[in-house]
């Protein structure tokens, strides 16, 4: 179960994730909660894995502003560090030092 405590352990900004939830704590664990069900994180697998690099810009991008907005920075630092380096590219850069980064804090995240 997700609780302002495990998320502080994973590492996630709750205090300034509260901030933007108005101090709705059960609305933000509610909103944690729904991002892990976010279709995007599929999508930037698969894009990845079959090298189109504008699909996985656009699924890392969309991560990026929900993930920012919830202030979980374990994940967010990665996939913010994907998005970059995918911003205007048309052919994979080599990713294979962040995606481990990035899926490691997905599966942290989704043990909560």
């Amino acid at each position: 179960m997700i609780t302002i405590d495990a998320l502080k352990e994973f590492g996630a900004n709750t205090e300034e994730g509260l901030t933007r939830c108005m101090g709705m704590e059960e609305f933000y664990i509610q909103l944690v909660g729904t991002m892990l069900n976010d279709a995007n994180f599929e999508k930037l697998d698969s894009a990845v894995e079959a090298g189109d690099a504008v699909a996985a810009f656009e699924a890392a991008h969309a991560l990026k502003g929900a993930l920012g907005n919830l202030s979980l920075t374990p994940i967010c630092d990665p996939v913010s560090e994907i998005t970059e380096r995918l911003r205007g590219q048309t052919e994979m850069p080599d990713l294979s030092d962040v995606m481990p980064k990035y899926k490691e804090a997905l599966e942290r995240l989704k043990a909560l």
